[in-house]
């Protein structure tokens, strides 16, 4: 059987292995980030705003401290009293209707809602 032998491997020269393990190189660093840890999520979301960071008042089981976030980059601050609702302050960077619905249901989760 003198033809079934394979002819030997032709080495391939050694810049076109260097070449070679550098393009590999440069695409595994460029899609380092696109495989990068994940994110964490953004908390309780309701439209743009989100909440996070929740805490409970150690004074008043009834009181809420969380932060607020809207998708234009605005953060703040708020008490929300579970018992009506009410955020503290009234007024501020973050849309305050999507803030309250946001506060309603991080009460409502809490178990601190108005039928709680």
């Amino acid at each position: 059987m003198m033809g079934s032998r394979r002819p030997p491997a032709v080495p391939l020269p050694p810049l076109l292995l260097r070449i070679t393990a550098g393009l590999l190189l440069v695409l595994l660093l460029g899609l380092g980030p696109l495989a990068g840890p994940a994110a964490a999520a953004p908390g309780l979301c309701v439209g743009p705003v989100c909440g996070d960071t929740i805490s409970r008042s150690a004074l008043h089981h009834w009181q809420l401290r969380l932060r607020l976030s809207d998708g234009r980059g605005q953060q703040e601050r708020v008490v929300v009293d579970c018992r009506d609702g009410r955020l503290s302050p009234l007024v501020g960077p973050v849309e305050r209707g999507y803030a309250a619905a946001v506060a309603r249901r991080v009460c409502r989760l809490a178990g601190e809602g108005q039928g709680a």
